[in-house]
Protein backbone atom coordinates (compact mmCIF):
# COMPACT_ATOMS: atom_id res chain seq x y z
CA UNK A 1 0.00 0.00 0.00
CA UNK A 2 1.33 3.59 -1.05
CA UNK A 3 1.20 5.67 2.30
CA UNK A 4 1.41 9.09 -0.33
CA UNK A 5 -1.94 10.69 0.55
CA UNK A 6 -2.00 14.29 2.21
CA UNK A 7 -3.82 14.72 5.66
CA UNK A 8 -7.58 15.90 4.64
CA UNK A 9 -7.17 18.86 7.15
CA UNK A 10 -3.58 19.60 6.09
CA UNK A 11 -4.18 23.17 4.61
CA UNK A 12 -6.43 23.82 7.77
CA UNK A 13 -3.59 23.05 10.62
CA UNK A 14 -1.08 24.73 8.24
CA UNK A 15 -2.63 27.66 8.31
CA UNK A 16 -2.30 27.78 12.03
CA UNK A 17 1.35 26.93 12.28
CA UNK A 18 1.73 29.26 9.50
CA UNK A 19 0.32 31.98 12.20
CA UNK A 20 1.87 30.62 15.23
CA UNK A 21 5.12 31.07 13.27
CA UNK A 22 4.85 34.25 12.17
CA UNK A 23 3.87 35.77 15.88
CA UNK A 24 7.39 33.91 17.07
CA UNK A 25 9.49 35.84 14.44
CA UNK A 26 7.33 39.08 15.75
CA UNK A 27 7.77 38.50 19.60
CA UNK A 28 11.47 37.70 19.16
CA UNK A 29 12.34 40.83 16.26
CA UNK A 30 11.13 43.43 19.10
CA UNK A 31 13.94 44.06 21.19
CA UNK A 32 15.94 44.46 17.56
CA UNK A 33 13.44 47.20 16.67
CA UNK A 34 13.66 49.18 20.00
CA UNK A 35 17.97 49.06 20.48
CA UNK A 36 18.35 52.13 20.48
CA UNK A 37 15.80 53.64 22.92
CA UNK A 38 16.78 50.82 25.36
CA UNK A 39 20.58 51.46 24.43
CA UNK A 40 20.13 55.38 25.38
CA UNK A 41 17.59 54.73 28.63
CA UNK A 42 20.37 52.22 29.98
CA UNK A 43 24.02 53.22 28.36
CA UNK A 44 24.18 49.99 27.34
CA UNK A 45 27.22 48.92 24.65
CA UNK A 46 26.71 47.65 21.23
CA UNK A 47 28.12 43.89 23.14
CA UNK A 48 25.18 44.18 25.53
CA UNK A 49 22.77 45.00 23.00
CA UNK A 50 24.45 41.75 21.29
CA UNK A 51 24.10 39.62 24.22
CA UNK A 52 20.26 40.15 24.10
CA UNK A 53 19.91 38.57 20.70
CA UNK A 54 22.84 35.87 22.11
CA UNK A 55 21.24 34.64 25.56
CA UNK A 56 17.78 34.18 23.71
CA UNK A 57 19.22 31.92 21.07
CA UNK A 58 21.63 30.24 23.52
CA UNK A 59 18.64 28.96 25.70
CA UNK A 60 16.68 28.47 22.51
CA UNK A 61 19.13 25.71 21.55
CA UNK A 62 19.74 24.26 24.51
CA UNK A 63 16.30 23.54 25.11
CA UNK A 64 15.33 22.56 22.10
CA UNK A 65 16.68 19.17 22.16
CA UNK A 66 15.05 17.92 24.80
CA UNK A 67 11.67 19.74 23.23
CA UNK A 68 12.21 18.34 20.02
CA UNK A 69 12.91 14.86 21.82
CA UNK A 70 9.38 15.06 23.12
CA UNK A 71 7.97 16.19 20.31
CA UNK A 72 8.67 12.73 18.56
CA UNK A 73 7.42 10.21 21.21
CA UNK A 74 4.88 13.02 22.10
CA UNK A 75 1.53 15.29 21.44
CA UNK A 76 3.04 17.93 19.67
CA UNK A 77 0.19 20.06 19.35
CA UNK A 78 0.47 19.88 23.59
CA UNK A 79 4.06 21.09 23.20
CA UNK A 80 3.35 23.92 20.66
CA UNK A 81 -0.03 24.95 22.44
CA UNK A 82 1.59 25.21 25.63
CA UNK A 83 4.76 26.66 24.02
CA UNK A 84 3.34 29.58 22.25
CA UNK A 85 0.74 30.29 25.73
CA UNK A 86 4.65 30.67 27.89
CA UNK A 87 6.56 32.46 24.96
CA UNK A 88 3.36 35.02 24.61
CA UNK A 89 2.70 35.62 28.71
CA UNK A 90 6.82 36.68 28.63
CA UNK A 91 6.59 38.88 25.91
CA UNK A 92 4.02 40.86 28.06
CA UNK A 93 6.08 40.33 30.95
CA UNK A 94 9.21 41.70 28.93
CA UNK A 95 7.70 45.51 28.89
CA UNK A 96 7.86 45.73 32.62
CA UNK A 97 11.98 44.97 32.83
CA UNK A 98 13.76 47.56 35.28
CA UNK A 99 17.15 47.33 33.99
CA UNK A 100 19.22 45.36 31.71
CA UNK A 101 19.60 42.27 33.62
CA UNK A 102 15.43 41.91 33.77
CA UNK A 103 15.28 42.29 30.56
CA UNK A 104 18.37 39.65 29.46
CA UNK A 105 16.43 37.10 32.02
CA UNK A 106 12.73 37.51 30.50
CA UNK A 107 14.27 37.56 27.02
CA UNK A 108 15.92 33.56 27.86
CA UNK A 109 12.14 32.52 29.29
CA UNK A 110 10.59 33.64 25.93
CA UNK A 111 13.42 31.61 24.44
CA UNK A 112 12.25 28.36 25.95
CA UNK A 113 9.02 29.06 24.89
CA UNK A 114 9.83 29.44 21.16
CA UNK A 115 12.26 26.35 21.28
CA UNK A 116 9.24 24.14 21.65
CA UNK A 117 7.60 25.01 18.37
CA UNK A 118 9.44 24.84 15.55
CA UNK A 119 10.78 21.10 15.79
CA UNK A 120 7.25 19.74 16.49
CA UNK A 121 6.06 22.23 13.99
CA UNK A 122 8.42 20.43 10.92
CA UNK A 123 7.79 16.93 12.07
CA UNK A 124 3.95 17.42 11.59
CA UNK A 125 4.38 19.02 8.29
CA UNK A 126 6.16 15.98 7.31
CA UNK A 127 3.32 13.75 8.19
CA UNK A 128 0.99 16.49 6.74
CA UNK A 129 2.58 16.48 2.76
CA UNK A 130 3.93 14.15 0.76
CA UNK A 131 7.23 14.46 -0.60
CA UNK A 132 6.73 16.50 -3.75
CA UNK A 133 4.40 18.66 -1.89
CA UNK A 134 6.50 19.23 1.03
CA UNK A 135 8.37 22.64 0.06
CA UNK A 136 5.57 24.44 -1.08
CA UNK A 137 4.10 23.72 2.09
CA UNK A 138 7.85 24.55 4.25
CA UNK A 139 7.64 27.78 1.79
CA UNK A 140 3.95 28.62 3.29
CA UNK A 141 4.74 28.06 6.92
CA UNK A 142 8.10 29.80 6.41
CA UNK A 143 6.24 32.46 5.11
CA UNK A 144 5.63 33.25 9.14
CA UNK A 145 9.39 34.38 9.41
CA UNK A 146 8.61 37.47 6.81
CA UNK A 147 5.23 38.15 7.67
CA UNK A 148 6.15 38.28 11.27
CA UNK A 149 9.65 40.55 10.74
CA UNK A 150 7.62 42.69 8.00
CA UNK A 151 4.49 43.47 10.46
CA UNK A 152 7.10 43.65 13.51
CA UNK A 153 9.59 46.16 11.63
CA UNK A 154 6.06 48.27 9.58
CA UNK A 155 4.38 48.63 13.51
CA UNK A 156 6.54 48.56 15.83
CA UNK A 157 7.72 51.86 15.25
CA UNK A 158 4.29 53.44 15.18
CA UNK A 159 3.51 51.89 18.55
CA UNK A 160 6.87 52.78 20.55
CA UNK A 161 5.48 56.72 18.90
CA UNK A 162 1.99 56.92 19.50
CA UNK A 163 2.29 55.59 23.36
CA UNK A 164 6.21 57.64 23.76
CA UNK A 165 7.66 54.07 25.18
CA UNK A 166 9.29 51.23 23.85
CA UNK A 167 7.38 49.12 26.57
CA UNK A 168 3.89 49.30 24.68
CA UNK A 169 5.03 46.60 21.85
CA UNK A 170 5.83 44.29 24.25
CA UNK A 171 1.85 44.25 25.99
CA UNK A 172 0.39 44.46 22.55
CA UNK A 173 2.49 41.48 21.24
CA UNK A 174 1.20 39.12 23.86
CA UNK A 175 -2.45 39.53 22.70
CA UNK A 176 -2.81 37.20 19.72
CA UNK A 177 -0.21 34.77 20.87
CA UNK A 178 -2.67 33.96 23.82
CA UNK A 179 -5.35 33.32 21.75
CA UNK A 180 -3.91 31.39 18.73
CA UNK A 181 -2.31 29.08 21.54
CA UNK A 182 -6.30 27.71 22.32
CA UNK A 183 -6.66 26.42 18.81
CA UNK A 184 -3.48 25.09 18.66
CA UNK A 185 -4.37 22.99 21.24
CA UNK A 186 -7.28 21.07 19.35
CA UNK A 187 -5.35 20.26 16.02
CA UNK A 188 -5.58 16.75 14.89
CA UNK A 189 -2.34 15.22 14.42
CA UNK A 190 -2.39 12.77 11.44
CA UNK A 191 -0.16 9.30 12.20
CA UNK A 192 3.71 9.39 12.25
CA UNK A 193 4.87 8.72 8.33
CA UNK A 194 1.33 9.03 7.41
CA UNK A 195 2.60 10.58 4.01
CA UNK A 196 5.01 8.85 3.13
CA UNK A 197 5.37 6.17 0.34
CA UNK A 198 6.89 3.19 1.91
CA UNK A 199 5.27 2.58 4.93
CA UNK A 200 6.77 3.48 8.24
CA UNK A 201 7.70 1.45 11.46
CA UNK A 202 6.06 3.63 14.68
CA UNK A 203 8.19 1.74 17.47
CA UNK A 204 10.90 3.48 19.56
CA UNK A 205 14.47 3.90 18.09
CA UNK A 206 17.20 2.76 19.87
CA UNK A 207 20.26 5.56 20.06
CA UNK A 208 18.13 8.58 17.91
CA UNK A 209 21.15 11.00 18.49
CA UNK A 210 23.37 8.49 17.16
CA UNK A 211 21.77 7.79 14.10
CA UNK A 212 21.18 11.17 13.15
CA UNK A 213 24.70 12.13 13.37
CA UNK A 214 25.54 9.45 11.30
CA UNK A 215 24.35 10.68 8.28
CA UNK A 216 26.98 13.18 6.72
CA UNK A 217 24.44 15.42 4.52
CA UNK A 218 22.94 16.18 7.90
CA UNK A 219 26.30 17.48 9.33
CA UNK A 220 27.13 20.01 6.05
CA UNK A 221 23.64 21.47 6.51
CA UNK A 222 24.15 21.62 10.39
CA UNK A 223 26.88 23.51 8.82
CA UNK A 224 25.10 25.63 6.45
CA UNK A 225 23.05 26.67 9.14
CA UNK A 226 25.51 27.71 11.20
CA UNK A 227 26.72 30.17 8.70
CA UNK A 228 23.53 31.28 7.62
CA UNK A 229 21.80 31.99 11.02
CA UNK A 230 24.81 34.61 11.66
CA UNK A 231 23.98 35.97 9.21
CA UNK A 232 20.49 36.69 9.32
CA UNK A 233 20.72 37.12 13.39
CA UNK A 234 23.59 40.03 12.29
CA UNK A 235 21.03 41.33 10.05
CA UNK A 236 18.29 41.25 12.10
CA UNK A 237 19.49 42.47 14.98
CA UNK A 238 21.64 45.26 13.57
CA UNK A 239 20.21 46.78 10.70
CA UNK A 240 18.02 49.04 12.13
CA UNK A 241 20.24 50.69 14.89
CA UNK A 242 22.92 50.65 11.88
CA UNK A 243 20.44 52.77 9.68
CA UNK A 244 19.74 54.98 12.11
CA UNK A 245 23.10 55.74 13.28
CA UNK A 246 24.93 55.46 9.33
CA UNK A 247 22.31 56.92 7.19
CA UNK A 248 20.61 59.11 10.04
CA UNK A 249 16.94 57.60 9.40
CA UNK A 250 14.87 58.02 12.43
CA UNK A 251 13.42 55.16 14.21
CA UNK A 252 10.44 54.44 12.82
CA UNK A 253 11.87 55.06 8.35
CA UNK A 254 15.07 52.74 9.86
CA UNK A 255 12.15 50.06 10.75
CA UNK A 256 10.37 50.01 7.72
CA UNK A 257 13.37 49.95 5.89
CA UNK A 258 14.67 47.16 7.42
CA UNK A 259 10.63 45.55 6.75
CA UNK A 260 11.08 46.27 3.11
CA UNK A 261 14.89 44.39 3.33
CA UNK A 262 14.22 41.33 5.15
CA UNK A 263 10.46 40.97 5.17
CA UNK A 264 8.94 42.20 1.57
CA UNK A 265 11.42 40.07 -0.04
CA UNK A 266 10.17 36.77 2.20
CA UNK A 267 7.21 36.75 0.67
CA UNK A 268 9.01 36.34 -3.11
CA UNK A 269 11.59 34.33 -1.90
CA UNK A 270 9.19 31.65 0.42
CA UNK A 271 6.25 31.35 -2.32
CA UNK A 272 8.55 31.53 -5.43
CA UNK A 273 11.26 29.81 -4.14
CA UNK A 274 9.25 27.09 -2.60
CA UNK A 275 7.82 26.28 -5.97
CA UNK A 276 11.14 26.45 -7.80
CA UNK A 277 12.61 24.00 -5.64
CA UNK A 278 9.72 21.52 -6.14
CA UNK A 279 10.12 21.54 -9.38
CA UNK A 280 14.02 21.50 -9.68
CA UNK A 281 14.04 18.46 -7.37
CA UNK A 282 11.69 16.38 -9.53
CA UNK A 283 14.39 17.04 -12.42
CA UNK A 284 17.52 16.41 -10.05
CA UNK A 285 17.75 14.64 -6.90
CA UNK A 286 20.54 17.07 -5.84
CA UNK A 287 18.56 20.09 -7.20
CA UNK A 288 17.20 21.80 -3.92
CA UNK A 289 20.21 22.18 -2.32
CA UNK A 290 22.16 22.78 -5.47
CA UNK A 291 19.66 26.12 -6.52
CA UNK A 292 19.96 26.92 -2.62
CA UNK A 293 23.96 26.87 -3.01
CA UNK A 294 23.32 29.35 -6.57
CA UNK A 295 21.00 31.47 -4.45
CA UNK A 296 23.61 32.34 -1.50
CA UNK A 297 26.05 33.11 -3.71
CA UNK A 298 23.73 35.89 -4.94
CA UNK A 299 23.24 37.11 -1.76
CA UNK A 300 26.81 37.56 -1.01
CA UNK A 301 27.32 39.45 -3.91
CA UNK A 302 24.61 41.91 -3.22
CA UNK A 303 24.76 42.19 0.27
CA UNK A 304 28.29 42.41 0.05
CA UNK A 305 28.14 44.98 -2.92
CA UNK A 306 25.73 47.18 -0.74
CA UNK A 307 28.02 46.99 2.71
CA UNK A 308 31.52 47.41 0.69
CA UNK A 309 30.28 50.69 -1.28
CA UNK A 310 29.84 52.99 1.46
CA UNK A 311 27.39 56.17 1.83
CA UNK A 312 25.62 54.89 -1.39
CA UNK A 313 21.91 56.79 -1.69
CA UNK A 314 19.83 54.92 1.01
CA UNK A 315 17.52 54.36 -1.86
CA UNK A 316 20.39 51.93 -3.75
CA UNK A 317 21.12 50.39 -0.31
CA UNK A 318 18.02 48.96 0.32
CA UNK A 319 17.31 47.65 -2.89
CA UNK A 320 20.77 46.11 -3.72
CA UNK A 321 20.59 44.36 0.10
CA UNK A 322 17.08 43.51 -0.22
CA UNK A 323 17.73 41.43 -3.62
CA UNK A 324 20.20 39.75 -1.83
CA UNK A 325 17.85 38.68 1.08
CA UNK A 326 15.40 37.70 -1.58
CA UNK A 327 17.69 35.18 -2.79
CA UNK A 328 18.75 34.35 0.53
CA UNK A 329 15.15 33.44 2.08
CA UNK A 330 15.20 30.16 -0.89
CA UNK A 331 17.81 28.07 2.34
CA UNK A 332 14.76 27.62 3.73
CA UNK A 333 12.20 25.88 1.75
CA UNK A 334 15.67 23.80 0.03
CA UNK A 335 16.99 22.85 3.07
CA UNK A 336 14.77 22.50 5.68
CA UNK A 337 12.98 19.76 3.08
CA UNK A 338 16.05 18.24 2.31
CA UNK A 339 16.21 17.50 5.98
CA UNK A 340 12.89 15.86 5.64
CA UNK A 341 14.59 13.60 2.88
CA UNK A 342 17.19 12.38 4.61
CA UNK A 343 15.96 11.72 8.14
CA UNK A 344 13.19 8.77 8.66
CA UNK A 345 9.73 10.39 9.97
CA UNK A 346 10.12 8.62 13.62
CA UNK A 347 13.78 11.12 13.87
CA UNK A 348 12.70 14.26 12.44
CA UNK A 349 11.56 16.32 15.20
CA UNK A 350 14.99 14.77 16.79
CA UNK A 351 16.62 15.91 13.91
CA UNK A 352 15.71 19.32 13.83
CA UNK A 353 15.53 20.35 17.04
CA UNK A 354 19.50 19.34 16.72
CA UNK A 355 19.68 21.28 13.72
CA UNK A 356 18.26 24.27 15.60
CA UNK A 357 20.58 24.13 18.45
CA UNK A 358 23.25 24.13 16.19
CA UNK A 359 22.21 27.22 14.33
CA UNK A 360 21.06 29.01 17.47
CA UNK A 361 24.39 27.99 20.20
CA UNK A 362 27.06 28.67 17.12
CA UNK A 363 24.95 30.71 14.30
CA UNK A 364 22.24 33.01 15.82
CA UNK A 365 24.25 32.82 19.32
CA UNK A 366 27.49 34.49 17.40
CA UNK A 367 25.87 36.51 15.07
CA UNK A 368 24.68 39.49 17.60
CA UNK A 369 27.61 39.38 19.95
CA UNK A 370 30.11 38.97 17.22
CA UNK A 371 28.61 42.30 15.06
CA UNK A 372 28.05 43.86 18.53
CA UNK A 373 32.49 43.16 19.97
CA UNK A 374 33.47 44.06 16.11
CA UNK A 375 31.17 47.25 15.96
CA UNK A 376 32.85 48.49 19.40
CA UNK A 377 36.45 47.55 18.36
CA UNK A 378 35.69 49.48 14.69
CA UNK A 379 34.19 52.28 16.48
CA UNK A 380 36.95 52.75 18.86
CA UNK A 381 39.69 52.25 15.93
CA UNK A 382 37.98 54.86 14.43
CA UNK A 383 38.09 57.46 17.37
CA UNK A 384 41.95 56.78 18.12
CA UNK A 385 42.37 57.48 13.93
CA UNK A 386 40.40 60.75 14.02
CA UNK A 387 42.55 61.60 17.48
CA UNK A 388 39.67 62.22 19.39
CA UNK A 389 39.27 61.16 23.18
CA UNK A 390 35.82 60.89 23.67
CA UNK A 391 33.52 58.93 21.98
CA UNK A 392 30.36 59.94 19.62
CA UNK A 393 27.88 58.99 17.61
CA UNK A 394 29.35 59.29 14.39
CA UNK A 395 32.22 56.47 15.13
CA UNK A 396 29.72 54.20 16.79
CA UNK A 397 27.75 54.94 13.39
CA UNK A 398 30.90 53.46 11.48
CA UNK A 399 31.86 51.21 13.79
CA UNK A 400 28.41 49.47 13.40
CA UNK A 401 28.28 49.37 9.59
CA UNK A 402 32.08 47.39 8.94
CA UNK A 403 31.23 44.88 11.69
CA UNK A 404 28.09 44.05 9.23
CA UNK A 405 30.50 43.06 6.79
CA UNK A 406 30.50 39.89 8.64
CA UNK A 407 27.03 38.79 7.03
CA UNK A 408 27.77 38.49 3.23
CA UNK A 409 31.21 36.46 4.69
CA UNK A 410 29.06 34.13 6.70
CA UNK A 411 26.85 33.88 3.54
CA UNK A 412 29.44 32.71 1.12
CA UNK A 413 30.80 29.63 3.85
CA UNK A 414 26.67 28.74 3.62
CA UNK A 415 27.24 28.50 -0.08
CA UNK A 416 30.28 26.22 0.30
CA UNK A 417 27.98 24.09 2.70
CA UNK A 418 25.36 23.54 0.63
CA UNK A 419 27.46 22.45 -2.10
CA UNK A 420 29.52 19.76 0.26
CA UNK A 421 25.96 19.00 1.41
CA UNK A 422 24.52 18.42 -2.10
CA UNK A 423 27.63 15.80 -3.11
CA UNK A 424 26.59 13.16 -0.78
CA UNK A 425 22.69 14.03 -0.56
CA UNK A 426 21.45 11.47 -3.34
CA UNK A 427 23.38 8.54 -1.59
CA UNK A 428 21.80 9.32 2.16
CA UNK A 429 18.27 9.67 1.05
CA UNK A 430 18.33 6.39 -0.71
CA UNK A 431 19.76 5.22 2.09
CA UNK A 432 17.11 6.12 4.24
CA UNK A 433 14.22 5.02 1.82
CA UNK A 434 16.37 1.72 1.95
CA UNK A 435 16.32 1.29 5.53
CA UNK A 436 12.63 2.27 6.44
CA UNK A 437 11.80 -0.70 3.58
CA UNK A 438 13.77 -2.93 5.73
CA UNK A 439 11.75 -1.75 9.10
CA UNK A 440 8.69 -2.51 7.67
CA UNK A 441 10.28 -6.05 6.44
CA UNK A 442 11.36 -6.35 10.23
CA UNK A 443 8.30 -8.30 11.83
CA UNK A 444 8.72 -6.69 15.47
CA UNK A 445 9.27 -3.43 13.38
CA UNK A 446 5.37 -2.11 14.50
CA UNK A 447 3.12 -0.85 11.69
CA UNK A 448 0.65 0.75 14.08
CA UNK A 449 -0.26 4.56 14.14
CA UNK A 450 1.24 6.68 16.69
CA UNK A 451 -1.04 8.95 17.82
CA UNK A 452 -0.32 12.30 19.60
Amino acid sequence: MQHTQQAANAWRILFLLFLANLFNFFDRTIPAIINEPIRLEWSLSDFQLGLIGTAFTLVYAITGVPLGRMADTGARRKIMGWGLAAWSGLTAVNGMAWNFWSFLLIRMGVGVGEASYAPAANSLIGDLFPAHKRARAMGIFMLGLPLGLLLAFFTIGAMVKAFDSWRAPFFIAAVPGLILAVFIFFIKEPARGAAEATPVATGAVDKPLRKVLAIRTFWWLVMAGLAFNFATYACNSFMVPMLQRYYLLPLEQAAMATGLIVGVTGLVGLTLGGWLADRIHQRWAAGRLLFAAFSMLVATLCTGYALFSGRIDIAVFVAVFSIGWLFSYNFYTCVYTAIQDVIEPRLRATAMALFFAGLYLLGGGLGPIGVGLLSDHFANAAMLAAGATEMTEAFKAVGLHDAMYLIPVALFMTMLALVMASRCFVTDAARMRAGMEAQVDTPDAGLQPVRG
